[in-house]
């Protein structure tokens, strides 16, 4: 099995800061796992969620990283490497942003640095596993040129599986 390289764990571009998390991004990260109207989570929750995902990125040399906002510093969504459904040495890129920093390029943005910091990790290949219905997100993978692979059936619905080769 090949070795990586660990992912680098905080990331630039012209308008985003990706970096590590911090327990302040607890009451934010509830929020925006609350907005998707499944479930309501609270802070704890939240603070629990992080120290998994921090756990996991201490394993792995992968992460999840949250997004802000450079010149307004304020914590708008995430983005980063899980192994969701597929492998360690084939990770997933994953992002999620709030509602209200929809529509303004900030997913690609965030979603290219992800790719870049995934590439310095010696991996050829990323996948996305995206629901039918989100095309919003499908449309973000098409502009960093994944291309569909297959579908599946999940018990919450059809899943398209993507995946894009790294340089």
């Amino acid at each position: 099995m090949p070795t990586y390289a660990t992912m680098p764990y905080h990331l630039e571009t012209e308008r985003l800061i990706l970096r590590p998390w911090a327990e302040s991004d607890a009451a934010e990260f509830g929020e925006l796992l609350s907005e998707r109207g499944e479930e309501n989570y609270t802070v704890e929750r939240a603070r629990k969620g992080i120290a998994g995902l921090l756990a996991g990125t201490e394993d792995t040399g992968i992460a999840l990283l949250p997004i802000q906002r450079r010149d307004e510093g304020d914590f708008i969504g995430y983005c980063g490497l899980i192994i969701g459904r597929s492998t360690l040495e084939e990770p997933e890129i994953a992002y999620e942003l709030f509602r209200r920093a929809h529509n303004k390029g900030y997913a690609t943005e965030a979603a290219r640095a992800v790719l870049g910091a995934a590439a310095a990790t010696g991996r050829r290949r990323l996948w996305s596993t995206v629901a039918t219905w989100n095309e919003p997100s499908l449309r973000v993978l098409e502009k960093l040129d994944f291309v569909r692979d297959h579908l599946s059936m999940e018990e919450n619905g059809e899943i398209v599986w993507l995946t894009r080769a790294l340089p």
